[in-house]
């Protein structure tokens, strides 16, 4: 006897497979996933100051997320290039995306002294807008404000949608390209005893 004939029960002409599809549709539809992507982890302020923010919001909500039936991924995405960014449509450092929707809907950017020193050009990162002021590091009432509009929401087209077309950001571009330069780059020691750099053959 099969599986599909067993779950059949008194009084009903329904095997229950069809139960089983919409739970199993059911649990697709209450999938939340949030990916938290950057460009350094190390060295960037803002980065680490977004990823501590997003840490201990999602120790104060993921117990309720859970407990309403909730599947809550969270994924940490270092982007180390260019074609990482493109495919990714990457548009600002650091980013939030819940679900694949940025949460915040504003791409502002200001320098930020601490990538500078990665690449030792200006660099800039993102700056987040939150109820009319700015923040260099994603704000905790912005990022749970967010996960509950997903979670409790109206479900509505979104415009902070990644869109279809995207080329990656000038400013991303350089900080890609003098990583790279960077990274080529080894210590010599000249005949007086002094360390200098040059380019890797």
């Amino acid at each position: 006897m099969s599986s599909c004939q067993m779950n059949k029960t008194k009084g009903s002409d329904s095997c229950g497979c069809g139960s089983e599809e919409k739970v199993a549709q059911q649990k697709e539809s209450k999938q939340l996933t949030i990916d938290f992507m950057y460009i350094d982890l190390d060295v960037c302020t803002r980065c680490k100051g977004t990823e501590e923010n997003l840490d201990q919001v999602m120790t104060e909500v993921v117990s309720l997320l859970t407990t309403t039936g909730y599947d809550v991924k969270v994924n940490s995405i270092l982007i180390e290039n260019e074609k990482q960014a493109e495919a990714l449509k990457f548009v600002s450092s650091p980013s939030i995306r819940i679900n694949g929707k940025d949460i915040d809907l504003t791409t502002k950017e200001s320098s930020c002294d601490s990538c500078g020193s990665i690449t030792g050009t200006n660099v800039d990162c993102r700056v987040w807008v939150y109820e009319g002021n700015e923040y260099t590091e994603a704000p905790k009432a912005l990022i749970m404000n967010a996960i509950l509009k997903e979670v409790y929401g109206a479900k509505e087209s979104q415009n902070n949608e990644v869109k279809d077309s995207y080329v990656v950001p000038d400013n991303l571009k350089k900080f890609f390209a003098a990583k790279y330069k960077k990274s080529t780059q080894v210590k010599s020691v000249s005949c007086n005893g002094t360390e200098k750099l040059i380019g890797c053959c």
